[in-house]
């Protein structure tokens, strides 16, 4: 647990600290950007900011805190794609609705990912790669950091709108997947395009496709999905604010407006860049079109897929 500056006076709501759950472990990139721009609005509403890990069940632990918290701007729930738009659909017995029980708040931001192969793999391009698993099915195999990851989501992606039978072998998180991409044991994998590029500069890996709408200026000269055929195939691992359903809309306007001040911070700017996230900020319903957009998209292709 972690806090922001301590004011001097406090006038958020109810003169009390709010609290910003994560719900994953600490260090990775959605703990680091909340410990950064939490430092930021807590001078911007005059109040201080808790950072409070709440780890467990991809996401979903967090969540629910936050979805039994009073809605009075006092809690907040910084988290990502995984918890809100894909597990729902695979966790029985939820105890949270992703969307009645949770009032956006602003995007963070987006990570885009690359579809990469070991660099003695002979695939050259995604087509290469769904050709190949096409004549052999069920013989090409990908990683990803775990069943119902967005990684995972698109490698099942992959499948629908290809045609081709791929073997999926989950990991416990994405750096061991990304390790035996490296070595060979998988043939391809999803990657954060932060986490990949290293291994992409120095001929470890070579990148096929991004997933982002555009071609990335770190990655210039690799194609998109829709470039290589693929329509529908922009997936973005998207970083989120949101605080429990009824919290009033004034309180949101005022979280939005500190949160996205932070966003344009230039340590912040610095630190995204590091993280390969591509801040957004926006309005709240902005947001709520996105994640009601890919609650039915993931939907989707978990029932296609048959996920369990």
């Amino acid at each position: 647990m972690a806090t922001g500056i301590v004011q001097a006076s406090n006038t958020w709501p109810d003169n009390k600290p709010m609290t910003w759950v994560v719900p994953y472990p600490p260090g990775g990139s959605t703990d680091v950007l909340a410990r950064n721009i939490a430092r930021l609005i807590d001078k911007a509403l005059d109040t201080r900011v808790i950072v409070e890990n709440r780890p467990g069940a991809t996401g979903t632990i967090g969540a629910a805190r936050v979805a039994r918290a009073d809605p009075n701007g006092l809690t907040l729930l910084g988290t990502s794609i995984g918890p809100q738009a894909i597990a729902p659909h695979i966790i029985k017995n939820l105890p949270y609705d992703p969307i009645a029980d949770f009032a956006p708040v602003i995007m963070l931001g987006t990570i885009p990912h690359v579809l990469v192969v070991g660099a003695k793999q002979p695939y050259r391009t995604v087509q290469d790669l769904v050709q190949a698993a096409s004549k052999a099915p069920g013989t090409l195999a990908y990683a990803s950091g775990g069943t119902g990851t967005i990684l995972h989501m698109q490698g099942e992606l992959l499948q629908i709108q290809s045609g081709a039978k791929f073997i999926h072998v989950p990991y416990k998180g994405d750096s061991p997947a990304l390790q035996d991409t490296l070595g060979g044991q998988v043939q391809f994998m999803f990657a954060p395009v932060a986490a990949a590029i290293p291994h992409i500069k120095n001929g470890a890996l070579r990148p096929l496709a991004v997933t982002s709408s555009k071609q990335l200026a770190s990655l210039p000269d690799i194609p998109t999905m829709e470039h290589e055929g693929f329509d529908d195939f922009v997936v973005e691992q998207w970083q989120a604010v949101f605080v429990p359903a009824a919290t009033p809309p004034e309180i949101i306007s005022r979280l939005n407006s500190a949160i996205s001040a932070g966003l344009g911070a230039p340590n912040v700017i610095d630190l995204a860049s590091q993280l390969g996230i591509t801040l957004v900020a926006g309005s709240p319903q902005e947001l709520d079109q996105v994640r009601k957009s890919d609650f039915i998209k993931w939907g989707k292709v978990i029932q296609q897929a048959n996920i369990k």
